[in-house]
């Protein structure tokens, strides 16, 4: 009986395996990229924004993590990610801190380039608002389908790149109503790929 027993249990072990072996696919994906936050010297922000995509198939989504320390405790701020992976000033007049990352990453209808409210909150690029503890810290974790690291048209890592912007104030997720994208620009980090 009990070879028997082990015949029965070698047999049903072999078949769990050999099912297992079947069904099992290739490894999924996983492409990842990532951007280091600096604001303007002397203003102490720093941060990373960590981008995470498994698979690359007809709707690959896209895991956010971002954490960026040295902000005013209490506070909102927009966070994007910007069509252009350059985080330098635009010299003006008036000088932009940070304008080189271009408009928000929104490669639709309406293009990259546009007024910032035309296609608010609906840019490619539009995700949630940082909100700083009590020290200065924001964090955040999200998953969009707006934004892939695989190539398409929906790419932030195109041929020009993609930067992330922290805003001075709160994205209000408005249309038309300035600062409705959430103002001036207070710290940058160039997307790259890892």
């Amino acid at each position: 009986m009990k070879t028997m027993s082990k015949l029965g249990l070698a047999c049903l072990l072999a078949a769990f395996l050999s099912l297992g072996a079947l069904g099992r696919s290739a490894a999924p994906d996983l492409l990842k990229a990532h951007a280091d936050i600096a604001g303007a010297p002397g203003s102490g922000i720093s941060g990373t924004a960590v981008f995470l995509q498994i698979g690359t198939g007809i709707l690959p989504t896209v895991q956010v993590i971002v954490t960026v320390d040295g902000l005013a405790p209490g506070t909102k701020h927009g966070f994007h990610i910007h069509e252009n992976g350059l985080c330098g000033d635009n010299p003006g007049p008036p000088v932009a801190p940070f304008g080189q990352a271009g408009g928000h990453f929104d490669p639709g209808p309406f293009g990259n380039s546009t007024p910032p409210d035309t296609n608010h909150p609906f840019h490619m690029g539009d995700l949630p608002n940082l909100k700083a503890d009590s020290h200065g810290r924001a964090t955040f974790i999200t998953t969009t389908s707006r934004i892939t690291l695989s190539d398409g048209p929906l790419t932030i890592l195109d041929g020009n790149g993609s930067a992330v912007i922290v805003h001075a104030l709160e994205d209000l997720g408005t249309t038309g109503l300035p600062p409705g994208a959430g103002g001036a620009r207070i710290a940058c980090g160039i997307v790259v790929a890892d």
